[in-house]
């Protein structure tokens, strides 16, 4: 007999699903009518997309292909001039076009890192950097977030963590799930720490034009800095809420000399895949134009849900919703009298509410909830009120 294929360490060794995967696919086959309160994909709640969104992918220009490793000329125009609607100006020459912020930390973490080197990440946060980091055999190593009636950056676990050798500090704003901001204060602390440790900065601004409860001394963005190498990262997936029309970016900031060093780098990395589509390169411009009416959807409906959030949770006072500023997500303290991973297949199997554990984000401890704040209307309310009544009733 043949020995099996010895496969990566990259990909995960386990791949049998966790507990509430597979209690979820039970009772959907089951037959059973789930409330999901962890939905983000917004082409999935009920937004109204215009019926001609997507007719400008079907251009004729589509038809001729001119390779441009940062993309073409015109989309990357369009891309500068959605930067300047939120008040930043960054120069297209700044600007390189990527097939999904995905592939857009790949690129980075190839441009950045060797094998083996490590890039600090937030915690808590999404639970997709470290595999992201593991597929490109970087070592992703933990700061820490911290709560005191808003989320903040703690810049002594950032130095603690750089101390060991590192080449990138991962920021998030908003963060994923948390919804903080890094503000220009705070960026300005950490730009000290990464110029004395030698990292670049790359920051995940996916989520920038939703706001939640913001504070406006902590808006703005990573490329205010101009200290240290700095990557923002965007991208159509949530600034007009198409995850399936493949167009990210990144924009690049920092001293001239290290910017321009950087991205004659990283043309080269980029042009080795030249993985964006041409016909979304041409469509850039309108989608990102007639997109807005989704995106003020989204802004709308992520608002009300989080307001009615608290509403709600003020009849639970065992409970407390946690303050985001900004993203699609809400974090809600549960009282710890069960596990979390009790909690959601508790939520599931006796309230037929989804939710996502604490844990799933890397919270450090227990015991936490986190929500999307896409769902319809009547969807969250629905659960959400399901979910607070079972959590408060152990507390």
């Amino acid at each position: 007999m043949r020995d099996l294929p010895r496969f990566s360490g990259r990909v995960p060794a386990e791949l049998a699903p966790n507990r509430l995967t597979a209690a979820l696919e039970a009772a959907r086959a089951a037959g059973a009518r789930i409330l999901d309160l962890t939905v983000t994909n917004p082409t999935r709640v009920g937004f109204r997309y215009p019926d001609d969104l997507l007719v400008p992918l079907g251009a004729t220009g589509g038809l001729r292909y001119d390779p441009a490793p940062f993309g073409l000329a015109a989309a990357r125009d369009a891309v500068a001039a959605d930067y300047a609607r939120r008040g930043l100006t960054v120069p297209p020459g700044r600007i390189a076009l990527t097939a999904s912020t995905s592939e857009a930390y790949s690129l980075l973490f190839k441009l950045l890192c060797d094998p083996g080197d490590r890039v600090l990440v937030p915690r808590p946060s999404y639970p997709l950097f470290e595999h992201l980091c593991r597929l490109d055999a970087v070592e992703a190593v933990p700061y820490e977030l911290e709560y005191h009636g808003l989320w903040d950056v703690d810049p002594e676990s950032v130095r603690a963590a750089a101390r060991g050798g590192a080449r990138v500090l991962l920021l998030v704003s908003p963060n994923n799930p948390t919804g903080s901001l890094v503000g220009p204060a705070d960026l300005e602390v950490l730009a000290e720490v990464c110029a004395a440790a030698g990292m670049a900065i790359v920051g995940d601004e996916v989520f920038a034009d939703y706001l939640l409860d913001p504070d406006p001394a902590r808006a703005g963005g990573v490329l205010a800095q101009e200290r240290v190498l700095t990557f923002a990262l965007g991208g159509l997936s949530k600034s007009v809420g198409l995850p399936q029309v493949k167009l990210g970016w990144i924009a690049a900031g920092g001293p001239a000399a290290a910017v321009a060093d950087a991205l004659a780098r990283l043309e080269i990395v980029a042009d080795t895949y030249l993985s964006v589509s041409t016909p979304v390169q041409l469509a850039a411009a309108q989608l990102l134009a007639r997109g807005a009416v989704v995106r003020q959807q989204i802004q709308d409906r992520i608002a009300a849900n989080y307001a009615r959030l608290h509403e709600l949770a003020a009849a639970h006072p065992a409970c407390r919703v946690l303050r985001a500023e900004g993203g699609w997500s809400a974090v809600i303290q549960v009282p710890a009298t069960r596990s979390e991973e009790a909690l959601v297949l508790d939520l599931l199997g006796r309230q037929q509410v989804l939710a996502h554990p604490g844990y799933f984000f890397d919270f450090p401890r227990e015991a936490f909830l986190v929500v999307s704040l896409l769902p319809r209307a009547e969807v969250f309310a629905e659960g959400a009120g399901r979910l607070l009544a079972e959590a408060d009733a152990a507390g």
